[in-house]
């Protein structure tokens, strides 16, 4: 057998990013199979929601819900106190990470860690399914539509949306989970003109609404969005009812399970959509054919009687037909196969180059 050793030059390394749109409508999210689709754990932590009834081997896992509030927070919990902020921390510590005092960095409304900002104390946390995300999700694609007039009954009467409005250029680095970018809020007169809490992205006004870490598929909403963010007059005159009892947010996170207070989320939600990621990572080989190679065949059906059988005439030029490339490793061990579509006749007259691409 001849081998034919790979030069430098003829091996390139790719990368590919392929994207893929992901809607999650909010008939899905509310419960459209009577909440067959929702699934609430003994341990009562957080929330999953599932496309289809859970008990289906139909069914599949997109994201999770839970309820984050930190120690700093000037809320009093009194229901599942301890658990709401053992999950801010958690989630505070593997998205932020520590300051130079080795204390866990909070979430912080523009991502400016150390600079004394104004911190998101109260948060709704949304972990996606990797099976959604992918290897991430694509910047400046998330959108998500809250329904946030005051009626609990009838939430969708005033909407406003929540993106990551250009994060393509705008988005941090100091995160131990990867990048991430600032959430933003903006609606048609149903947040609070006099709020502080709010950025100018283009000539326009937005309002800071939470953090969306791409590489770890989290969202990091901020509960002021169905609080101090709003314009209470413009949404129907009253604060914001987040629950069936008619409780503001600040009720309910320190009032409901953590379970309840996904279940008052879900009904606010309308829609979510983005773009997920994966990355293909490519290794072309180019399989160089000169005109004085591979002309001869090492298959025994090539010659009878010491006789080349694809020749009529013993001055005609050999002839082989190439049908497959392996590729081998230092030690000749064979670690890869390619098969052509169809056999390529080769003699001494014609060359080949032949591309072989490897995908990981």
């Amino acid at each position: 057998m001849t081998f034919k050793p790979l030069q430098e030059n003829d091996r390139v390394e790719t990368r590919t990013l392929l994207h893929e749109a992901i809607p999650l409508t909010g008939t899905i999210i509310s419960g459209t199979y009577a909440n067959d689709n929702i699934k609430d754990f003994g341990h009562g932590m957080f929330q999953s929601v599932y496309d289809y009834p859970y008990l289906s081997s139909s069914a599949n896992h997109i994201f999770d819900i839970t309820v984050g509030v930190s120690s700093k927070s000037g809320l009093t919990v009194a229901e599942q106190a301890a658990k709401k902020r053992n999950i801010y921390g958690q989630m505070s510590q593997v998205l932020m990470g520590y300051d130079a005092q080795g204390a866990i960095l909070s979430f912080d409304e523009d991502g400016d860690l150390l600079s004394g900002g104004e911190k998101l104390n109260e948060t709704i946390i949304v972990p996606f399914s990797r099976l959604l995300v992918k290897d991430e999700i694509k910047k400046e694609t998330f959108e998500m539509t809250l329904g946030v007039s005051a009626s609990y009954s009838s939430p969708f009467g005033n909407t406003i949306t929540i993106s990551d409005v250009g994060a393509q250029t705008e988005y941090r680095v100091n995160s131990p989970a990867g990048e991430y970018g600032i959430l933003y809020a903006t609606g048609s007169g149903e947040l609070d003109t006099a709020s502080t809490h709010t950025a100018s992205i283009g000539g326009t006004t937005y309002w800071y609404a939470g953090l969306l870490f791409y590489q770890a598929g989290v969202m990091v909403l901020t509960a002021s969005v169905f609080g101090s963010l709003l314009d209470n007059a413009a949404i129907g005159g009253v604060p914001l009812e987040f629950n069936s009892a008619l409780e503001d947010i600040d009720a309910v996170l320190t009032g409901s399970s953590i379970s309840g207070s996904a279940n008052d989320f879900r009904n606010r939600i309308q829609n979510i959509q983005f773009n997920n990621t994966t990355e293909l990572n490519s290794t072309i080989y180019f399989c160089r054919i000169n005109h004085n190679e591979f002309n001869y065949s090492s298959n025994p059906t090539y010659v009878s009687g010491s006789k080349l059988v694809v020749k009529n005439q013993a001055t005609d030029e050999p002839v082989s037909y190439i049908t497959t490339v392996g590729l081998y490793n230092d030690n000749n061990e064979l670690m890869a196969v390619s098969k052509l579509s169809e056999p390529l006749k080769k003699t001494p007259s014609n060359e080949f180059t032949i591309r072989c691409r490897l995908d990981y």
